[in-house]
């Protein structure tokens, strides 16, 4: 799923000390078991009845508590009061280092999660875990690459782009032959996780933190990296070649059903965002492979994804955790062609991702073009990044600060100097080592 934009919520280390996560005591249930789980997937009733039918010993009571941070709002104030939380919840990947912080979430680890660790990339499972203690399933992610309108690269004669560099002059070109009508693409400077994937895309580590070492954290969000990025894109709004419209805002998705982008840098999820939102534009679209800083190379980068957790409220953590490791598990194949076919979703789990359905899947949309045969690869080659444990306030001051840097309040790579100092005085304030 996408990253959703979210309000800073105060974690404190001094809040380490809640629940365990050891196996419940209780006696063995009988009869049917009724997991909780809580959970925003399109279309995922269907995938609830499915899992209910197919079951006998476990049933699904699923309920949509909201969406991103209104969903993590009621989980933090169920977890702290001990009672109202679910047995599985859907978290964003970049939350999962904030809820174990508090050591709420089941290490899913003393319930066989490790034996599915083969069915994920390496990237995909160290977002979940550490060592062999495991917070989490994931269930879709977002690698990226670079939608482009073909019919307006026919109309002005562009080539399609392999490096930044190329992007930049076709961008140029568009401009001039347009007459300004139309940009190369939109910078949404509201979404903290799309920010984050060009990063990862260049290189950039903006933290170090692992959850077994929850005391200490490594901050750097200005890194030479990163500023190479908003370098590139502060030239790229400044000559007029991008727009920064809001991501996810109805004049965004005109400009995409429109002749105003030629391009959309969009995670895996994009088409279906795209597909629902642009409908007028169905066959004009079409995928490559994101720009490279260097020719030839393949770095890749990962806009959003989520996962299955269990709280340490589920009365039967090894039952909760069956259901997360089996509700979109490699084995579900009904539940997936649900998740493919009508939610979007791009899956983590290698089996299904590595399918012929999946790889080989046209899209009418796309003009019949097999769309994940350019993700699929992107997906393959991500590497590793982490998360801090405070990654709403994170996102607040990238946007935030890029917010003044586009009111030409300051300079793009200021607005990164800034988010730096402010994260890191944040970080001490709650109670972190900061190196």
């Amino acid at each position: 799923m996408a990253a959703i934009a979210a309000t800073a919520t105060a974690v404190t280390l001094a809040a380490c000390g809640g629940g365990d996560d050891k196996p419940d005591a209780a006696a063995k249930p009988t009869g049917t078991v009724t997991v909780k789980v809580w959970a925003w997937y399109p279309e995922f009733k269907a995938v609830v009845d499915q899992f209910n039918a197919t079951h006998t010993d476990v049933k699904i009571e699923w309920t949509n508590a909201g969406t991103g941070q209104d969903q993590y709002t009621k989980l933090q104030t169920a977890l702290k009061a001990g009672k109202g939380a679910p047995d599985v919840v859907m978290l964003e990947l970049q939350e999962i280092p904030t809820f174990a912080l508090t050591k709420h979430l089941v290490d899913l680890g003393k319930y066989g999660a490790n034996d599915v660790k083969g069915d994920y990339a390496g990237w995909a499972w160290s977002q979940v875990s550490s060592g062999d203690q495991v917070y989490a399933i994931p269930v879709d992610a977002g690698p990226m690459a670079m939608m482009y309108r073909e019919d307006i690269f026919k109309k002005y004669d562009l080539t399609v782009p392999t490096t930044w560099d190329e992007y930049k002059v076709q961008a140029e070109k568009l401009k001039a032959a347009s007459g300004g009508k139309s940009f190369m693409t939109d910078f949404g400077a509201n979404d903290g996780g799309f920010m984050t994937g060009l990063f990862w895309q260049a290189g950039a580590k903006p933290y170090t933190y692992d959850i077994a070492n929850p005391g200490s954290i490594g901050v750097n969000v200005n890194s030479a990296e990163a500023k190479k990025v908003f370098e590139y894109w502060e030239g790229m709004v400044g000559a007029g070649l991008a727009d920064t419209t809001a991501f996810h805002t109805t004049d965004f998705y005109n400009g995409l059903g429109s002749e105003k982008y030629a391009t959309y840098l969009a995670a895996g999820w994009g088409p279906g965002y795209i597909q629902a939102n642009a409908g007028g534009a169905a066959g004009k679209w079409k995928v490559a492979p994101l720009p490279q800083w260097t020719a030839g190379a393949n770095a890749q980068g990962d806009w959003g994804g989520s996962s299955f957790a269990v709280t340490d409220q589920a009365r039967y953590p090894d039952i909760a955790a069956k259901v997360a490791m089996e509700i979109f598990g490699a084995k579900n194949s009904e539940a997936w062609k649900i998740g493919i076919d009508k939610a979007f979703l791009f899956p983590t789990v290698t089996p299904v991702l590595e399918s012929d359905a999946f790889t080989g899947k046209t899209y009418d949309f796309f003009g019949g073009q097999k769309v994940n045969e350019v993700f699929v690869p992107a997906y393959n080659a991500i590497g590793d990044l982490d998360w801090s444990p405070f990654n709403s306030y994170n996102f607040n001051q990238l946007t935030t600060n890029l917010g003044q840097a586009i009111e030409k309040k300051t300079s793009w790579t200021a607005a990164l100097d800034t988010a730096q100092e402010n994260i890191k005085t944040y970080a001490t304030q709650q109670g972190f080592k900061v190196q």
